[in-house]
């Protein structure tokens, strides 16, 4: 039961990331605006709540001596992708601090960047947040006290990681993968490459059959030819 609500934990937590990462990745460009700026707090701190959680949750697990040394090396294993997992988003709060401080909403003369996209990330925000339609309530200057704010959830959330190497020593060299690294990545190459393999088969035997066709009637043509040759050579003997 423990198990699973540490994977369910974990679960949300990579999904409200990776939509965090995503919406950073348009600050500045033709999409931003007040309203994405405040959909990355909004994700940010749910993304921080989920971290709060996992940590609570794994913690008291890893230091519980009841349990098996099965189950202990597998909430070690989503221990590391945790840990792994905020640092991605420490990453990812910095970038969006600094790219903050680059294109602030609320001046004129600085120029976006063109990236060629367009659209909002309203339907990004939902589903990190879990909800079907995101609510605005934010002020007009959020872009410049989001920045503040930004500045000491990075601090939290470093506080946060040193504390947990602290109180849980789970080095990462220590804890085996259950697949090998990319392995996601190479099944899905694999199947690719074995589609294309069908398929390039299936073109050299279409192009197999044409050539000895084309063989078949070349040889036939100079058979022929020979033998109306020898004819002549024949009767002009």
């Amino acid at each position: 039961m423990v198990k699973e609500e540490c994977k369910a934990l974990l679960d949300a937590l990579n999904k409200v990331a990776a939509c965090y990462r995503h919406m950073v990745l348009t600050i500045g460009g033709t999409a931003d605006s007040q309203n994405l700026r405040e959909e990355l707090r909004k994700t940010r701190q749910k993304a921080q709540e989920l971290a709060v959680a996992n940590r609570n949750k794994l913690t008291g697990v890893l230091k519980d001596k009841t349990v098996s040394k099965e189950d202990k090396a597998e909430f070690e294993r989503l221990w590391v992708i945790f840990s792994t997992c905020l640092e991605i988003l420490e990453v990812d709060m910095r970038r969006a601090l600094e790219l903050g401080h680059e294109f602030p909403l609320n001046v004129p003369k600085k120029h976006l960047i063109q990236t060629g996209m367009s659209g909002g990330t309203s339907g990004v925000a939902a589903r990190a947040m879990s909800v079907q339609n995101m609510k605005y309530e934010a002020d007009h200057n959020i872009d410049v006290v989001d920045l503040k704010d930004l500045e000491k959830e990075i601090n939290q959330v470093g506080e946060m990681m040193y504390e947990m190497e602290m109180k849980v020593n789970v080095p990462h060299w220590t804890v085996e993968a259950k697949q090998d690294p990319g392995a996601e990545l190479k099944s899905t190459v694999s199947m690719g490459a074995s589609s294309m393999g069908m398929i390039s088969v299936e073109e050299n035997k279409s192009f197999c059959d044409i050539s000895k066709v084309l063989a078949g009637v070349i040889f036939s043509a100079v058979l022929i030819i020979a033998i109306v040759l020898a004819v002549c050579v024949v009767k002009l003997s």
